[in-house]
């Protein structure tokens, strides 16, 4: 009876390491002696030991992170710049047979890429367009990933750290900027006064009864101060006849 027992034993394991439950996310690709033979899943799949091989890849987004990398931009500036990665295998045939770990593939790639992406870049570059270079090296990673059957969706330059001398030179640069916005604020806001005294000034002399009521308005802020002063009006009439008789004396 245990001679009969264990041959059972043995082909119920046999049968039961046949089946294999891959998730919605994972594929299982199938080697045949050694030979691709298909992709499956996911679900339930039948795997012949001995014959067949099963290699599990996860199709899930990977966000991986891009270790700090020594720059030196076009201008000749040393920074230390990381970013952030993110891929997924769209062809799990391509991942297992082109290229011996996909990972670890991409991972160097991506930081050679960085250093001689931004090496072309200058510091003003790195520092305002952003974005530009984000796109500009989810392209240039994407092309060189696509034969491995791996997408990269973005890239994302996390850090840019600058020595501290440089900080301390683009401190002074920001200050000096904006003391130069201020003094041309200041000039434009005195330059707009000055406009809007000569046209008050052409607008009166062109109405003279005007100039007489800003003055009799002038009189009254004065007089409703707590000062003991008394100011007596005197026309602007008399001024005029004065005027002409030094005219007419001449």
């Amino acid at each position: 009876m245990d001679f009969l027992m264990t041959p059972l034993i043995l082909l119920a394991l046999l049968l039961f390491s046949m089946f294999k439950v891959l998730r919605e996310y994972e594929r299982g690709v199938i080697f045949l002696f050694g030979r691709f033979w298909k992709v499956k899943g996911p679900g339930i799949i039948v795997v012949f030991p001995g014959v067949q091989k099963m290699v599990k890849v996860s199709l899930r987004t990977v966000v991986m992170d891009v270790p700090p990398q020594d720059i030196i931009t076009k201008d000749n500036v040393t920074v230390k710049v990381n970013a952030v990665l993110y891929f997924r295998v769209v062809d799990s045939k391509k991942a297992i047979i082109e290229v011996e770990d996909y990972l670890y593939a991409t991972s160097q790639l991506s930081q050679t890429t960085l250093r001689s992406v931004l090496g072309q870049s200058t510091l003003d570059d790195l520092l305002s367009n952003r974005e530009e270079i984000n796109a500009h090296l989810q392209k240039v990673i994407d092309e060189q990933t696509e034969p491995w059957g791996v997408k990269v969706a973005n890239v994302e330059v996390k850090n840019v750290d600058l020595p501290q001398e440089m900080q301390r030179a683009l401190a002074k640069q920001a200050e000096a900027e904006r003391e130069r916005r201020a003094k041309v604020i200041n000039a434009q806001g005195e330059f707009e006064a000055a406009q809007k005294t000569c046209d008050a000034a052409d607008l009166i002399g062109a109405h003279p009864p005007a100039l007489q009521l800003r003055f009799f308005q002038t009189l009254l802020d004065l007089s409703s101060g707590e000062g003991t002063h008394t100011y007596i009006p005197i026309p602007f009439d008399l001024f005029d006849s004065m005027r002409n008789k030094t005219k007419n004396d001449n």
